[in-house]
């Protein structure tokens, strides 16, 4: 067990020093730069990290011009006006299928999409209900708050990704937190009565997916008002904990090329509003 911590902690550290050099890059960008069109079917892992590289500030005079400079509840409250207003393009739950298998598609394979807690490289077509399909996980668990899948956050596919079906059944609608037991099926991440702690590398995937959907919604549009906490049990409540390890495993794993891609191809072509907290990762702790 020692060991096996020892290595997390190390892919750790090798996550924060390339979120260090992404952030020196995207530094550089002017705040007025367009940013990239979405990746194409087939784009190679090069072409998604170029794409990705437009990140901090190429929106700031445009699409976040109404958040800057803002910090807590007013920050929450501008983002809430922007993500939810420019979220013209709405899902049904059916429609999700073929959005997941373009927004997490696998980069160096165009016909399979990357599995959220195993990584697995798997068939865009071996989608279903049998153990070792991939099937729609909500990663805000939608009995937290009992809103179902009808076309709202339980479509909204900032927060649903592509997952192995058993391995989803292991995570089920348990709250995120550290420690367990290891999911024999899915090295990496692990489990216990009440919480579920993903593999390093989804991390903070994970925690900006949840803080997305507490700004996207509030009480408003006949829908629950979404907050996370800082507790793990908490069953049918409108909230998922734990708070601080989720803003932990944020700064642990800063936004990748994959994700920045994917916060991409759904405002281009599909949702059209931003996970902010991908593009400013440093508003997490701004508002929390």
């Amino acid at each position: 067990m020692d060991h096996i911590r020892v290595t997390r902690r190390a892919r750790t550290a090798l996550a924060i020093a390339a979120g260090t050099v992404l952030t020196a890059v995207a530094a550089q960008i002017p705040a007025n730069a367009t940013a990239a069109p979405a990746a194409p079917h087939g784009a190679t892992a090069a072409s998604i990290a170029r794409h990705s590289s437009i990140s901090v500030g190429a929106y700031d005079d445009t699409y976040y011009k109404d958040a800057v400079g803002k910090t807590g509840q007013a920050l929450k409250d501008a983002l809430h006006r922007i993500i939810s207003s420019t979220q013209t393009g709405k899902l049904t739950y059916s429609q999700v299928w073929d959005a997941l298998k373009d927004t997490d598609q696998d980069p160096a394979n165009s016909a399979n999409v990357i599995l959220l807690y195993t990584g697995r490289s798997q068939s865009k077509t071996a989608n279903g209900g049998n153990p070792d399909d991939w099937n729609r996980e909500h990663v805000w668990a939608k009995s937290h708050g009992d809103f179902g899948t009808d076309t709202g956050p339980g479509t909204d596919i900032h927060h649903l990704r592509p997952a192995d079906v058993s391995v989803n059944s292991t995570r089920g609608s348990k709250d995120f937190d550290n420690g367990g037991t290891e999911v024999g099926e899915a090295p990496g991440n692990y489990t216990d009565d009440d919480s579920f702690e993903p593999r390093d590398e989804v991390k903070g995937d994970v925690a900006r997916m949840i803080l997305y959907m507490a700004v996207r919604y509030d009480g408003g549009d006949g829908f629950p008002d979404l907050e996370p906490n800082d507790q793990v049990g908490n069953g049918t409540q409108p909230h998922i904990g734990r708070l601080s390890v989720l803003k932990q495993w944020s700064k642990e794993d800063p936004p990748n090329a994959f994700e920045q891609r994917r916060n991409q191809v759904i405002f281009d072509k599909y949702q059209h509003n931003r996970n902010p907290f991908i593009d400013h990762p440093e508003w997490v702790d701004a508002i929390w």
